[in-house]
C-alpha cells in the first residue's frame, strides 16, 4: 500500500523548511532552502510537527457534539442560571476541561443552543403559501403542542425559560432572545394581516398588537402547563386564540 504523505513548510526570518512527513508525523525528507549556508544548522531547531490524523478529528466532533447535545437537554431543563458548566459536561460525560476546548464560555454555548431551537421550531409553517393563513397559525402552535407531548409536558418553551432569566448579566444572550420574539412576532404579524385581507381573521384587529398578544399568551400557557404537566392549558389557549382571530361567517 502506497505510503500517505504530508508537506509542512516552516518559515523564520532567514528562509524556508520544507518537511516531508508520514502519517504518524515522523519526517521522512526535508528539503531547505536557506539564505546562506550557515543557516543550514536552523534544521536542528525544528521538531516534528504533528498533524490531527481523521480518528483525533472525529473525537474532537463528538466530543463537542456531547457537550452541546448535553446543554440543549440541561438548559431546557434547568434553565439558565441553575445549569453551570459541571452539570453540562457531566451529562455530556466528558472532562470539565473540555468545555474550554470548543466553546469559550457558557453564555455562547447558550447562543447556539438557542439558535439551534428556533430553527427547529418550524416558523416555515407561518411563510407557508400552501396554507390558508389562519391554518398556519394552527399549525405553528400544533406543531409546540406535538413537541411538548413528546417530552411529557415538562420542558416548556427554551425561548420562555432563558427570557424567564436574562439579565444584564448576559447581555448577548439577552440581545439573542429579543431578536427571536422580535422575529416571531413579525411572521405572526403579516400572516394575520394576510388573513384580513383574505377576510379569513376579523379585520377589527390591529395584526402587531395581536401577534404579541398571541406570542405572551403562549408563553404564559406553557409556564402552566409545566406546572399542571398536561395538555390543558395548551388546549385552552387553541380554542380562545384562535376564537379571537376567526371571523364569524354570517
Amino acid at each position: 500500500m502506497a505510503t500517505r504523505l504530508r508537506f509542512v513548510s516552516l518559515f523564520n526570518m532567514t528562509g524556508r523548511l520544507t518537511l516531508q512527513l508520514d502519517m504518524t508525523g515522523r519526517i521522512i525528507m526535508s528539503t531547505e532552502l536557506f539564505s546562506s549556508l550557515d543557516d543550514r544548522s536552523l534544521l536542528n531547531s525544528y521538531r516534528p510537527v504533528h498533524i490531527p490524523g481523521p480518528k483525533e478529528k472525529l473525537m474532537a466532533v463528538t466530543t463537542r457534539d456531547k457537550i452541546f447535545t448535553a446543554a440543549q437537554d440541561r438548559f431546557h431543563a434547568l434553565g439558565y442560571s441553575a445549569c453551570g458548566v459541571q452539570q453540562i459536561v457531566d451529562a455530556a460525560g466528558v472532562p470539565k476541561g473540555s468545555f474550554y476546548n470548543y466553546f469559550k464560555t457558557k453564555e455562547g454555548l447558550a447562543l447556539e443552543v438557542l439558535e439551534t431551537y428556533v430553527a427547529s421550531s418550524k416558523r416555515e409553517i407561518l411563510s407557508n403559501a400552501a396554507l390558508s393563513p389562519l391554518t398556519r397559525i394552527k399549525d405553528h402552535f400544533g406543531f409546540f403542542i406535538s413537541r411538548y407531548e413528546k417530552d411529557g409536558f415538562d420542558k416548556g418553551c427554551l425561548i420562555g425559560n432563558l427570557s424567564a432569566e436574562s439579565s444584564e448579566n448576559v447581555p448577548l444572550l439577552r440581545e439573542a432572545l429579543r431578536d427571536s420574539l422580535s422575529t416571531w412576532a413579525d411572521l405572526l404579524t403579516k400572516v394575520i394581516a394576510e388573513g384580513q385581507q383574505l377576510g379569513e381573521i376579523k379585520s377589527g384587529l390591529e395584526p402587531a398588537e395581536m401577534a404579541r398578544f398571541l406570542i405572551n399568551s403562549w408563553e404564559g400557557t406553557v409556564l402552566r402547563m409545566k406546572v399542571m404537566n398536561d395538555r390543558r392549558s395548551l388546549d385552552d389557549f387553541m380554542s380562545i386564540a384562535i376564537g379571537l382571530l376567526e371571523k364569524k361567517l354570517d
